[in-house]
């Protein structure tokens, strides 16, 4: 395959934020949807960045990519990767493009040294999970995932 693997630039942002776009509606996740390319751009090239991200591209064109960050084990006593989303255009699924991917994000962990290599999968997305489980991915049964956003954060945030 002749898809080049590569760290994200500032000038691929509108195409990141195209596949993530896409991405919420494979995941039928619109109605969620709120970010924004500018917000986007600042995540990733910002004063103080808060991702990363690899692309994957075909002929000039961004077909693929990764978004993902360091977060920390204190049981591991070391930083992890966590990979946030893994996005391949749908006519190039099945190329073993998603597995060159996640094959980088894993070498890049093991060179950061970190302890672990996570994300998250929708439980009814079944071809993603028999895919992870095939690369000896282990989806955990027994953690959920806790979020709080919009007017519950920030009622929780206010000073009692």
């Amino acid at each position: 395959m002749s898809t080049l693997i590569r760290a994200a630039a500032p000038a691929d942002v509108s195409a990141i934020y195209a596949l993530m776009m896409e991405l919420a509606e494979f995941e039928k996740l619109t109605h969620l949807f709120i970010a924004t390319e500018e917000g986007v751009r600042d995540a990733l090239f910002g004063h103080r960045p808060a991702a990363e991200a690899l692309v994957a591209e075909e002929s000039g064109q961004i077909v693929g990519y990764a978004l993902f960050f360091h977060n920390f084990s204190t049981f591991l006593g070391k930083r992890g990767l966590y990979l946030e989303d893994l996005y391949v255009r749908p006519s190039l699924r099945g190329t073993g493009l998603g597995t060159r991917m996640l094959r980088t994000l894993a070498a890049l962990a093991v060179e950061r040294k970190c302890g672990r290599f996570e994300w998250s999968v929708l439980d009814w997305n079944q071809p993603a999970i028999d895919f992870y489980e095939k690369m000896g991915a282990t989806v955990l049964p027994d953690w959920r995932i806790v979020r709080i956003t919009g007017d519950s954060l920030e009622t929780l945030a206010r000073p009692q």
